[in-house]
């Protein structure tokens, strides 16, 4: 998968994650090259979820 496929798809999940938790902004999900974990760690942070648990969210989309 190329960055362009993962960007789109980012997109859409990133849509569908807005919509389960409405608490969740922009900027919360904004993923930036190398950043990844620093992302998921403000998210569990924010959601008071696992990593496992935001791993299983995502996949369900």
């Amino acid at each position: 998968m190329n960055t362009t496929e993962l960007k789109g798809n980012w997109d859409v999940q990133k849509g569908k994650l807005k919509q389960k938790f409405a608490i969740l902004t922009d900027n919360d999900l904004m993923y930036a090259e190398g950043k990844k974990e620093e992302m998921f760690g403000n998210l569990q942070r924010k959601l008071g979820k696992s990593k496992e648990e935001l791993h299983k969210i995502i996949d369900s989309l």
